[in-house]
């Protein structure tokens, strides 16, 4: 009798295509945006600028794991989708409490603004899909 090897767990079908495909032109945004602030004016906002970097490192990781796919990756997933909310409302709160500290505006300034606020719907799309995911590979 031969064993039939599963497959891991498609995350991008139907909606999931979509978030990758918004995770992915996130990527895109945020590295190259980082990479050339970084490159040309660092000392300008360190601060900002490397916020930005570390918002395109999570995008990629998410992206990577949403397209692997598995129960293994839908919880890496949904573990790196709530720091990347946690990350957005935080330095878009302290975007608002405290400007002087941003010279420069980052991915997640002011909960994503610059981005038509798709840095905070992303990460909320992201876990419900997740969720829904898991909650229907249970059923």
């Amino acid at each position: 009798m031969t064993t039939v090897e599963q497959r891991p767990k498609r995350l991008t079908s139907g909606p999931g295509t979509l978030l990758v495909w918004f995770y992915g032109v996130m990527v895109v945004g945020a590295v190259s945006r980082s990479v050339y602030q970084i490159a040309t004016e660092f000392d300008r906002a360190p601060l900002a600028y490397s916020l930005s970097a570390v918002a395109g490192v999570v995008y990629g990781f998410i992206t990577y794991t949403l397209v692997r796919g598995g129960e293994t990756a839908r919880r890496v997933a949904v573990v790196c989708c709530a720091a990347e909310l946690v990350g957005v409302l935080t330095v878009g709160t302290w975007t608002l409490a405290d400007p002087s500290a941003f010279p420069d505006a980052t991915v997640w300034s002011d909960f994503g603004m610059g981005y038509v606020f798709i840095p905070v719907l992303l990460p909320i799309s992201a876990l419900y899909w997740l969720r829904k995911g898991a909650q229907g590979a249970a059923a």
